[in-house]
């Protein structure tokens, strides 16, 4: 899949619930209203899906939620697109709050997956509890402890948030790098209604590098997995530490993703509205042609970049829908 401007098209992102048992302050609000059952994809709709995405060229796939072990029979899912692996895949990954980690990890390194991504913002435990709202520390440190123990190597995700976890970025490199970990920091994105004020939220990335450097000796490197990331060396501890810029530094340029929602709504640019209703092609009884061309058609309508900005006079999202609708 090549999509308007040259870029392959060879990771996608596939939301299997807008679901999660955590209320984070940059991604939802606290009293969510979620989807009804049946606006949601079956787990064999989900997988055929994939399916479609994997015959045409994707190579990764990230499962993504909400929260998607919350997701009941989800192993089930795990472990069929983990049988595409050496077949037209090649990585099966997925990101995680860490809650239920401490239950799946082993299941997920038998399934198939090799990394997984779990959202660690702070290591206070109060800070902790602010930030996710219903969130308790211990067991996403317990689920992350299991899945390196299980084998699975583990990227820690930080949203920067301005005020709250800013002078914690220094102790977070130092932990990671104690407990073999890499990090990846990112910019807040203005989605959906939060209950908060996004311009007291936002801290860009170029300010947090800067004031690294005065304590860590940070080596570029041409080291990228596959997402926007990019990613330096820490020099004292050897790990690595990534950064999402998508305010600061616009990444569009190197656009390999596209994100296919729990309800079928296939979105060719997280900072966009249009979107492909795949949901609607498949319960018309789609063949896997119907697919293909459904999938390529969204994919030619592919823009070259997002919109995202922090409108200070209005404090309104550029993006209506959350994050956990469309899949973090």
């Amino acid at each position: 899949m090549i999509d308007p401007f040259g870029r392959t098209i060879t990771y996608l992102r596939l939301s299997v619930t807008d679901r999660c048992d955590f209320r984070c302050v940059y991604c939802m609000a606290e009293d969510m209203t979620f989807l009804p059952k049946s606006d949601i994809l079956t787990l064999e709709e989900l997988d055929r899906l994939a399916g479609a995405f994997v015959r045409l060229g994707v190579r990764k796939l990230r499962l993504t939620g909400g929260e998607p072990l919350v997701r009941r029979d989800v192993m089930t899912l795990f472990r069929s697109l983990g049988a595409r692996l050496g077949h037209g895949l090649d990585e099966l990954t997925v990101t995680t709050n860490g809650s239920q980690l401490a239950r799946f990890a082993a299941d997920l390194f038998a399934a198939g997956v090799r990394r997984v991504n779990v959202s660690l913002d702070t290591l206070d435990p109060a800070t902790f509890a602010a930030i996710t709202r219903w969130g308790r520390i211990g067991k996403t440190l317990d689920g992350i402890f299991a899945a390196r123990d299980a084998g699975l190597a583990v990227k820690i995700n930080t949203v920067a948030l301005r005020g709250v976890n800013e002078d914690e970025f220094d102790a977070l490199i130092a932990w990671c790098g104690q407990h073999g970990f890499d990090l990846c920091l990112i910019e807040t994105m203005p989605m959906g209604e939060i209950d908060a004020d996004r311009t007291d939220q936002y801290l860009p990335l170029s300010l947090v590098r800067s004031r690294l450097r005065r304590t860590w000796t940070l080596e570029e490197t041409g080291y990228r997995t596959g997402g926007p990331a990019r990613y330096h060396t820490v020099a004292e501890t050897g790990r690595r530490i990534g950064f999402i810029t998508p305010m600061t530094h616009n990444f569009c340029e190197s656009c390999n993703r596209v994100r296919l929602t729990c309800t079928g709504m296939l979105y060719m640019c997280l900072g966009q509205d249009d979107s492909a209703d795949l949901r609607a092609v498949l319960r018309r009884g789609a063949t896997d042609d119907d697919l293909t061309s459904a999938i390529r058609a969204a994919i030619a309508r592919k823009p070259r970049g997002h919109d995202f900005v922090i409108d200070r006079r209005h404090d309104r999202p550029a993006v209506a829908r959350h994050m956990s609708l469309t899949g973090g």
